[in-house]
């Protein structure tokens, strides 16, 4: 997804028709999700309502600032900051939820702000990719940090499906992204926005894969998992993004570094 917004942004630069044509693509995935599960499983509408509060926040709030950060800084440092998500989720459960301060997720802690510190001190960058888009990654990670625990918390106890419950956080989010952003669209048209449904239509599938993964699997197996992200994102920039992204020594320090701590966050929490 990442990888699709930055190509896709590098053709037609418009963070806000980006947002919501990817937001809205993802809500046709998942409404198609929805419907095939619904005849086995049902749809319990009356009980959905707080998985579109949650969108809200992700895919909501976190989407718009994820788009921007792939349109300021690239998707392969925007996808190292993302997968610093577990720290965020181990400091939600550290101070609101009780959780022991043990060894490997103070460790897990130190790496991932050593990897955030590699991509802040790198200085091979190309200087179109601007800095503040490193803030607008971190604060998107920080609402699917949170938007994880809370799907987590409510999955353990909903009739909800796990598609349904992900297409009402899609439509949150689309409708919040359609709030904030619709005004301010430049005479969009449907040839600049294919390419973004298109991006669109991957980030339903893994939305869809989100939510399946934790209503059937702990925090502590699936987070690590969520956290290679990084790695794919980095991967993908190479193939794909070569010369506009510039992987460098630092930026691959810091995915790995970021990896292996989100990796340690999800293991022993």
């Amino acid at each position: 997804m990442s990888v699709g917004l930055r190509i896709g942004l590098t053709r037609h630069r418009d963070a806000d028709l980006a947002t919501l044509a990817t937001v809205a693509g993802a809500l046709a995935v998942g409404l198609v999700a929805a419907a095939g599960e619904a005849p086995a499983r049902g749809v319990h509408a009356d009980s959905a309502w707080p998985f579109v509060l949650a969108g809200l926040l992700s895919p909501g709030a976190a989407q718009v600032l994820v788009t921007l950060a792939i349109a300021e800084v690239g998707a392969s440092r925007a996808s190292v900051i993302l997968g610093a998500a577990p720290l965020v989720s181990v400091t939600i459960a550290l101070l609101v939820l009780g959780e022991p301060a043990r060894a490997p997720l103070v460790i897990g802690a130190v790496l991932i702000v050593a990897g955030g510190l590699e991509l802040a001190r790198e200085r091979g960058r190309p200087a179109h990719l601007r800095g503040r888009g490193l803030l607008y990654a971190f604060l998107g990670a920080a609402l699917f940090a949170t938007r994880d625990n809370l799907l987590r918390w409510l999955s353990l106890d909903t009739p909800v499906p796990p598609a349904v419950a992900a297409a009402c956080a899609l439509l949150g989010g689309f409708v919040l992204s359609a709030l904030l952003l619709a005004p301010r669209l430049r005479s969009p048209t449907l040839r600049h926005a294919a390419p973004f449904l298109g991006v669109g239509v991957l980030f339903g599938l893994s939305y869809i894969s989100l939510f399946e993964a934790f209503y059937r699997g702990r925090v502590t197996v699936v987070s690590p998992l969520v956290a290679t992200e990084s790695l794919w994102g980095v991967a993908l920039s190479v193939l794909l993004l070569r010369r506009t992204e510039l992987v460098g020594r630092r930026l691959l320090l810091g995915t790995l570094l970021v990896v292996a701590g989100g990796a340690l966050i999800g293991v022993f929490r």
